[in-house]
């Protein structure tokens, strides 16, 4: 999974939903991602919305899980939405990483002021301190590949990864003119 940009998984046995768990899990506790996690199911079949159902039901509405934790995942039975949904994912976001105590996204286009401002408004409660704002490459970042791409910054709450999820679908809309984003797949 590591070095995964994405992730589908198709129906099946035991192993299956344990794998699936184990990827919903990374994702959850930020040890894997963000990255889109995309559960395909046969034309008309009902096998994930069947789990999606289980998931709202025992754990959703018990509160063993955040209402934003579904974000992590797509539901389809249409291998061209799946392909879209990879590649909405990448429109504008490109990858994060941590960086001493921030979290750092990287961008393929840069968000204007008027759209930092937004998002620090729609997404304050990810943050464990402070604000969402630009910013360069860090010097732990300087040599790589993704040296001059734009960054947002921000002390991350890391509770709130389905909020992160909301965030990245957000940004990938605000971004979706600039050329950069009509190649997704150059990530």
């Amino acid at each position: 999974m590591r070095e995964s940009d994405a992730l589908a998984m198709f129906p099946g046995g035991f192993g299956t939903l344990d794998e699936t768990f184990e990827c919903l899990t990374l994702i959850q506790t930020g040890k894997f991602g963000p990255a889109p996690l995309i559960l395909v199911d046969r034309p008309g079949g009902d096998y994930w919305y069947d789990l999606h159902q289980f998931i709202e039901k025992q754990m959703l509405n018990r509160g063993l899980i955040s209402p934003d934790d579904p974000s992590f995942y797509t539901i389809t039975d249409d291998l061209s939405v799946a392909c879209e949904a990879i590649a909405n994912f990448y429109r504008v976001y490109h990858s994060s990483r941590h960086v001493k105590d921030k979290f750092v996204m990287r961008l393929k286009s840069e968000l204007s002021n008027e759209q930092v401002e937004q998002l620090n408004t729609e997404f304050h409660d990810i943050l464990s301190k402070g604000r969402i704002e630009k910013t360069e490459a860090f010097p732990e970042e300087i040599g790589g590949e993704t040296e001059g791409l734009p960054r947002l910054m921000f002390h991350f709450n890391q509770r709130r990864v389905g909020r992160l999820y909301q965030m990245i679908y957000r940004i990938n809309k605000m971004g979706a003119t600039s050329p950069e984003a009509a190649h997704p797949e150059q990530k």
